[in-house]
């Protein structure tokens, strides 16, 4: 069932996946039956399956969104933190003291 978005400015979405998604799954499939019966390779059609499990979608966002966000925060975004001592007669407050 093809379900068209709503506000038209949303990705088109079939069943659980984007329809960029289910058209890299098609074509992961044919590739991974295709290794599987000429060269006996299991590893494609698991690449797939990984995939299409990462891919399924739930309120705008999967699971794939989430690690590329958290890889994007963690590992390759800049982080910039900013330190700086106070003197002795300021208090973390920002009060001043008379010593």
């Amino acid at each position: 069932m093809y379900i068209y978005p709503d506000n038209l400015k949303s990705q088109a979405v079939l069943w659980l996946w984007q329809l960029r998604d289910i058209g890299i799954i098609g074509i992961g499939c044919l590739v991974s039956v295709f290794a599987l019966a000429q060269l006996h390779l299991l590893l494609p059609i698991v690449a797939t399956a990984v995939y299409a499990f990462l891919t399924i979608r739930f309120e705008d966002t999967s699971i794939l969104d989430f690690i590329r966000y958290a890889c994007a925060f963690f590992i390759t975004g800049q982080q910039f933190y900013e330190w700086e001592l106070l003197p002795d007669s300021i208090e973390s407050g920002g009060k001043q003291v008379n010593k």
